[in-house]
């Protein structure tokens, strides 16, 4: 990783953070911090954005993930049904960050949702594949279609997020970028898993791997995502049910000003939660 640096907490920019005394021991040795100011969770020592997203187009979405597979899929039509239900997808204009196979966008474009789709996407195998599937899609991060201006000159109604803003290397620009692209009123939803701070919902080697640390860099919570899309201009206007699903989605509306005053987590909270993570992990597999 000779082009990583080490960054400061992406929710609030506090530079006090400890390490996660558990993690290494899941990520072989590779470090996770929490913000000792508002409970964050994130890698603190990332490589460039260029160099994460290559690591998800060339080797972790052909080796690890992929979205054919029904639980994906699943977690789509959740989100799908969520966004139609607040905001209705008929006619609207959507743009899908992070785009991957193109699943997301068929199953939105389809009779039952009818909405007008448009993906971003590093891969460039899952751009053919997308445009096989008559689904335009710029291939590059989101950082080289802004710069570009490849998005079209026309604002989209709706930008989602999904399973993606947890794996960039900065999810602040990625939400800046998100907000950019829709019009006045428009809005951002954003959906990852809900994993801390709710009851535990999986072993924690099946959470923490041994990739590298920084192709999932950003770990919310409830409040830290709200927090984040908050003082980014982006007013939280939905959130799901997360307390009892292994989704957690957010919508965000495009307003102004941003605000600071958004509540964080408590970091010893968050500390004792993956120390009792941990230990429960360690005990059920020694029962076994």
């Amino acid at each position: 990783m000779t082009d990583a640096r080490d960054f400061a907490c992406d929710v609030c920019g506090s530079a006090r953070a400890e390490p996660i005394a558990c993690a290494p021991a899941y990520t072989k040795g590779q470090a996770i911090h929490v913000c000792l100011d508002c409970g964050f969770v994130y890698v603190r020592r990332r490589r460039s954005a260029a160099a994460i997203a290559a690591s998800w187009s060339d080797d972790l979405y052909q080796r690890a993930y992929t979205a054919r597979i029904p639980a994906v899929r699943a977690r789509h039509r959740y989100v799908a049904d969520t966004v139609d239900n607040e905001l209705g997808l008929r006619g609207k204009r959507v743009v899908d960050i992070g785009a991957g196979e193109g699943h997301f966008l068929e199953l939105l474009r389809g009779p039952e949702y009818g909405a007008e789709v448009f993906g971003i996407e590093p891969s460039a195998a899952n751009c053919q594949r997308m445009a096989g599937h008559g689904i335009a899609a710029f291939a590059g991060t989101i950082e080289d279609c802004m710069a570009q201006g490849e998005a079209g000159a026309r604002p989209f109604d709706i930008a989602t997020i999904l399973w993606t803003l947890e794996n960039c290397q900065d999810c602040r620009a990625m939400l800046t970028a998100a907000r950019a692209l829709v019009a006045d009123g428009g809005h951002v939803v954003v959906a990852t898993g809900s994993r801390i701070l709710v009851p535990f919902k999986k072993p924690l080697h099946y959470y923490l791997g041994d990739n590298p640390a920084d192709t999932h860099c950003f770990r919310f919570t409830a409040n830290s995502l709200s927090g984040l899309l908050r003082r980014l201009g982006l007013l939280p206007v939905f959130l799901n049910r997360y307390i009892d699903s292994e989704y957690l989605v957010a919508i965000g509306k495009k307003t102004d000003p941003a605000r600071d005053d958004a509540p964080g987590d408590d970091p010893a909270a968050v500390l004792d939660f993956f120390r009792r993570w941990d230990a429960e992990t360690r005990a059920h597999f020694a029962d076994a």
